[in-house]
């Protein structure tokens, strides 16, 4: 959800009234004792679960797994690891133990983690004893991190291996040389995480959490592990959909150097190989797909390919996968929509800001990840808004199998620093949208890139056209929302740029119109409220939108809200919606679940109904 300062603080005192009168539910809320016996301030179905021997022990990457996701050959590194809080001036601790503990890959403020508090900076460290077998014949061992925020450096064995900036991209690297021949290996993990004390991305992140803005998500928040690999090997693959939906352009990125390395690709299509393409690993492929089967969320159909790497007597074997579909902004009946596959289709989203009672940034386990996506379909959306975050690999893989719609956010800088932004700054932030662009778009189930949100973080109007820009260069195959919240708040503009106009609206729908080259969209409406006592986060604020008094209520406000849309937006022929929201948040009491997940709030039929009939008066048979 999303306010500008300026109207939150108006409204602020409503909501410390309130908190008052919700102060018995924080109270009641479901107390849990963790693996590390810290109590959880609000258990999830999954918080029990989680352990020293069970934490997110899924494979992380299921784009890229060798020789295939089903049977991977990896070493997860997720567990205990050794922790220290550091001033940012000391020497890492090489060949000492750390009094304290962590549990990886869970943020350092978060329950599961064991720390549950903020340090800026902090040191992990690890003694790992490597697989006999991943470094038999000549093979190279790759130590990889799905996600540290914000600055990681990495030791092996008092060796700088690598250092990364950027709190959601992923990272690593070939440790081979690093390795001692015999015994444990000591890795060291240095991190600074300033959170919105620097201009950095951070989304919701505060440190000083309240209203809209939530607690903030420190250290390794995404799973970390070790894997065998030639010397060279394939570091990427994406698979990009021909505009005529019967092949798609195979790229492939490298590690270790390519020189003459050859790339041989086959598709399969239920067990069945219906395509293959060979080529120099250094040039796009064109894999020429027989009998073609399109994604959509009615039918996620997803293309397995088996892919090898050659160089002289080298291979690498992997098994990717993705969905034949396009997205595109074209003429239907005189007006500018959206069309999945060529077809308009309403894009009718929930809110998704991706945040954990226990986990904070980090879903407890695969199943929690698993769950808001397919509540989202169960409840008759076929879009999400990931809202200014980056998800680890596995929730793209969830959304591409569910079959899911995902207008991907960037996440912002610091709301209110706009004037304060240096070219170092902005430059940052340019970097860091390329680098999650480049990362995720071999994601089927992404459809759309927002750059800005309400312009924080937009140091002037006419950067979201420049952002935009920067995105169309980096992926031509997707549509650009280049601010979403045109209409508002602190800092007003439409940049008149990307494919979409996208206005918010509390609780709205809005209602606009496509202009002479783009489609339109609510980005932001509803936000109905509703606190379940013993369902909500304690001592918290409650920033209210719209109260209503039970399930009911909120059922029959969200029907009508809906049936606006349907009744009027074939008319005008907007594309889209996003309400606000699937679960609730901290402070906020506006979703369609609980912030535990435990309840549903809503009628769950009903919701699906007005969905449908929603989806299908706007374009969609």
């Amino acid at each position: 959800m999303t306010w500008s300062i300026k109207t939150w603080r108006a409204r602020a005192w409503i909501g410390m009234t309130l908190a008052m009168g919700f102060a018995s539910m924080a109270m009641a809320a479901d107390k849990q004792a963790t693996w590390s016996g810290k109590v959880a301030p609000l258990a999830t179905p999954w918080t029990a679960e989680v352990s020293p021997g069970n934490a997110l022990p899924d494979y992380p990457r299921p784009q890229l797994a060798r020789p295939s996701l089903e049977h991977p050959r990896w070493m997860s590194l997720n567990g205990l690891w050794q922790y220290a809080v550091a001033d940012g001036r000391g020497a890492p601790p090489f060949g000492r133990a750390l009094k304290s503990s962590v549990l990886v890959p869970y943020p350092i403020e978060s329950v599961l983690s064991g720390v549950q508090m903020h340090a800026d900076f902090m040191f992990y460290r690890r003694l790992v004893d490597v697989p006999a077998d991943f470094t038999a014949q000549g093979q190279h061992v790759r130590l990889n991190f799905g996600a540290v925020a914000q600055d990681a450096t990495v030791y092996v064995n008092g060796k700088q291996v690598v250092r990364h900036t950027g709190g959601y991209t992923s990272f690593g690297a070939d440790i081979t040389q690093a390795l001692r021949p015999h015994g444990p290996q000591e890795i060291v993990v240095a991190v600074h995480a300033p959170v919105d004390g620097a201009n950095v991305m951070v989304g919701k992140q505060r440190l000083k959490p309240e209203g809209i803005f939530y607690t903030a998500a420190s250290g390794i928040w995404q799973s970390v592990w070790l894997e065998p690999v030639p010397a060279t090997s394939l570091a990427q693959l994406t698979f990009t959909p021909a505009r005529s939906l019967d092949a798609f352009t195979v790229t492939a990125k490298l590690q270790g150097g390519g020189g003459d390395a050859t790339l041989h690709v086959v598709a399969y299509a239920d067990g069945k190989a219906v395509g293959e393409a060979s080529g120099p690993a250094g040039k796009p492929l064109r894999l020429p797909i027989g009998h073609p089967r399109l994604w959509s969320p009615a039918d996620p159909f997803l293309y397995i390919f088996k892919a090898t790497l050659a160089k002289g007597d080298q291979r690498d074997e992997v098994t990717s996968y993705a969905g034949l579909r396009t997205i595109a902004v074209e003429k239907v009946g005189g007006r500018n929509r959206i069309v999945l596959n060529g077809k308009p289709t309403f894009l009718l989203a929930t809110l998704d800001q991706g945040y954990w009672p226990d986990g904070i940034y980090t879903a407890p386990t695969d199943a929690a990840l698993r769950f808001d996506i397919r509540k989202t379909k169960d409840l008759g959306f076929n879009t999400i808004r990931k809202h200014i975050k980056v998800e680890p690999a596995r929730w793209y893989y969830w959304a591409d199998r569910i079959g899911i719609m995902v207008w991907q956010d960037m996440p912002a800088l610091p709301n209110g620093r706009n004037e304060k932004l240096g070219d170092a700054d902005k430059a940052g932030f340019r970097a860091d949208v390329s680098a999650i662009i480049e990362q995720l778009k071999g994601e089927t189930s992404i459809i759309g890139w927002i750059p800005f949100n309400e312009g924080w973080g937009q140091w002037s109007i006419p950067a979201a056209a420049e952002l935009a820009a920067q995105i169309r260069q980096l992926d031509s195959s997707r549509l650009v929302d280049a601010r979403s919240g045109a209409n508002c708040c602190d800092t007003k503009g439409d940049p008149h740029a990307g494919d979409v106009y996208d206005v918010h609206d509390y609780q709205g729908p809005g209602l606009p119109s496509p202009d002479a080259t783009r489609a339109s969209m609510d980005g932001e409406h509803g936000g109905l409220t509703l606190g379940v006592p013993g369902h909500v986060w304690p001592n918290t604020a409650i920033n209210p939108y719209g109260d209503v008094k039970d399930s009911a209520a909120l059922t029959a406000g969200y029907v009508a809200n809906t049936a606006v849309l349907r009744d009027k937006g074939p008319a005008i022929g907007v594309s889209g919606s996003v309400y606000t929201q699937i679960t609730d948040v901290e402070g906020e009491h506006n979703g369609l679940f609980t912030y535990d997940r435990k309840v549903e709030k809503v009628d769950a039929a009903r919701v699906h109904a007005i969905n449908a009939e929603t989806i299908r008066a706007n374009g969609q048979p």
